[in-house]
């Protein structure tokens, strides 16, 4: 039977401190929606040999591979996003894109559609827009993935999900939950569900792939 691609994984840990780590995301690439590579908020100054070597291992393993870019919800300029997409096109053969910290208001749009036609033309056959919230509907004609949440489990609990989101499959949401205990369930289809918590707790990986130590 055919794994089920469910997991979308942000680890923002370098491949040469936690390389154990690195290796269980590899062992459960069957299982994997895709990889979010963020070496330094971004692609850094220069490429990174360590994630370039990871990068490879991912896509030759079938792994989509995600450039990180933060949006700063619509304030960061339009050329600073594209020219981080592009170096991580060109420094890490990443094929999709991961744009964080998305505006939800229907006013951002048009600053929206504008990066994701740059994105898709940089290369990116995969776009996830992290709103981190449930944003106007008009986003979802943008991307492949919303990020509808991202949040601790014990906010999770009140969640609301409005009914413009039956109008899609769910595989098109996400939701990113940290600080969870070992047997939280979360109902999104795409998920990422890890015991971080505090400032960085996407340096953890899911309960079920973070290697024994």
């Amino acid at each position: 039977m055919r794994s089920v691609k469910t997991l979308l994984v942000p680890y923002y840990e370098h491949p040469t401190e936690r390389p154990d780590a690195w290796d269980a995301l590899l062992a459960a690439a069957d299982r994997l929606y895709g990889v979010v590579l963020n070496p330094a908020s971004g692609p850094g100054a220069a490429p990174d040999p360590a994630f370039a070597v990871v990068a490879g291992r991912l896509r030759a393993a079938g792994v989509r591979v995600l450039g990180y870019a933060d949006t700063d919800y619509g304030r960061r300029p339009h050329a600073a996003v594209v020219r981080e997409l592009l170096c991580h096109r060109d420094w890490y053969g990443t094929d999709g894109a991961f744009l964080d910290q998305v505006s939800a208001e229907p006013e951002a749009l048009p600053h929206y559609r504008r990066l994701a036609v740059a994105a898709r033309t940089a290369g990116a056959r995969t776009l996830v827009l992290n709103h981190g919230v449930h944003p106007d509907p008009a986003y979802a004609e943008l991307a492949d993935l919303l990020v509808t949440f991202e949040g601790p489990w014990d906010a999770y609990g009140s969640l609301a999900v409005p009914l413009w989101t039956a109008a899609h499959p769910r595989e098109r949401f996400c939701h990113l939950v940290y600080a969870a205990p070992p047997d939280a369930h979360v109902a999104a289809a795409v998920q990422c569900v890890v015991p971080g918590a505090g400032v960085h707790p996407w340096g953890t990986l899911p309960h079920a792939l973070e290697p024994i130590r």
